[in-house]
């Protein structure tokens, strides 16, 4: 009994040391989830457009946004913009243009640097929240038009201030949300979706299910609004923490695929646990250190099973050229190439 009890002990610590793209570091730095609906709502639900009732954002379904704004002309949705820019650009179901062009305003409005290069005329930005330390969600490629429609779930460290900081190439989501648009091609838009709290380090939020439980609800309703403006159903390529997010997200989303990558576990046993009709996909390069997280669950800590495993179930993805933990998207890499082919539907 004694020697089991240090076992679990031993287990329960190294669960506090799962998580992102940070490696081995500590992090006690406990995060407030962003959650609910986007600043300036309040101002928002008291204004009108034509006569008619603005959609609350905490309440309408990004289908009844997108049916709204199907009857306003354009000079109403202009001013829409113009008025509420963090509400419309944040808003699931609203037309994409529009939620470009409000977040163009949005970030300007902030008149902070580390947000100034986000507000670039030749970038989509679908997303802006300045609350916290920020949300972000970026689109490469033609959404309007695409034919196919994949989502990069990020892991720990990820944040709207750290979005645009220097990186080594194709690793942080809007590196891995390039290479893997430059692979795939011009029918796939690859959306970087940084839209919920991130864990800070390697701590107990990156070991515990609070932050991937709030993001899961906003990754399943984003998806739901890629549906309500006509998108094609999505793939989900979920690196690291983000993989628990998708994890718990799955049943709730019309993803096509879910890819984990790089996976502490995603808060099921088996692939079958997820309840989803998506095809389920796990990688893990040899070098890959969150291979040395114990893959239980104790006291409310770990994540489960390793995705990587033939009791899982999952598809696996090959990565035998990985390097480390960020390296799965490095240009020529058996795991990129792999992720563009599921990306565009090539493998049955």
């Amino acid at each position: 009994m004694r020697r089991f009890g240090r076992t679990m002990v031993t287990a329960a610590l190294g669960l506090a040391v799962v998580g992102g793209t940070a490696g081995w570091a500590s992090g006690d730095d406990r995060q407030t989830a962003v959650t609910g609906p986007p600043p300036g709502t309040t101002a928002w639900r008291a204004d009108t457009a034509s006569g008619r009732a603005l959609p609350d954002p905490a309440g309408a379904t990004p289908r009844e946004v997108a049916r709204f704004f199907a009857g306003l002309d354009e000079a109403a949705r202009g001013e829409l913009v113009r008025s509420h820019p963090l509400v419309v650009g944040n808003l699931d179901g609203a037309p994409l243009p529009l939620r470009y062009e409000a977040n163009r305003i949005a970030v300007a409005a902030t008149g902070e640097a580390r947000y100034a290069s986000l507000a670039a005329p030749d970038r989509r930005i679908l997303a802006f929240d300045p609350r916290g330390r920020g949300q972000v969600a970026e689109v490469f490629g033609d959404l309007e038009h695409a034919e196919h429609v994949s989502v990069i779930v990020p892991g720990s460290d990820n944040d709207a201030t750290a979005y645009d900081a220097a990186r080594k190439p194709a690793t942080g989501p809007a590196g891995m949300a390039g290479a893997l648009r430059s692979v795939a091609g011009g029918s796939t838009a690859v959306i970087a979706w940084v839209g919920y709290t991130t864990p800070v380090g390697v701590g107990l939020d990156a070991a515990g299910g609070r932050l991937a439980e709030a993001g899961a609800v906003r990754l399943a309703r984003f998806t739901q609004g890629l549906d309500a403006v006509g998108a094609p159903d999505p793939v989900l390529f979920c690196h690291s923490y983000g993989s628990v997010v998708c994890g718990l997200a799955a049943r709730h989303t019309d993803a096509t695929d879910i890819v984990a990558f790089g996976s502490p576990g995603m808060r099921a046993g088996t692939a079958a646990a997820l309840r989803t009709g998506a095809r389920v996909w796990a990688a893990r390069g040899p070098s890959d250190w969150i291979a040395d997280i114990p893959n239980v669950e104790f006291a409310g800590l770990g994540h489960g099973a390793d995705p990587t495993s033939a009791a899982f179930g999952a598809r696996r993805v090959p990565a035998a050229d990985v390097r480390g933990h960020t390296g799965y998207f490095a240009a020529g890499s058996q795991s990129l190439a792999a992720f563009a082919a599921i990306a565009k539907g090539d493998v049955r």
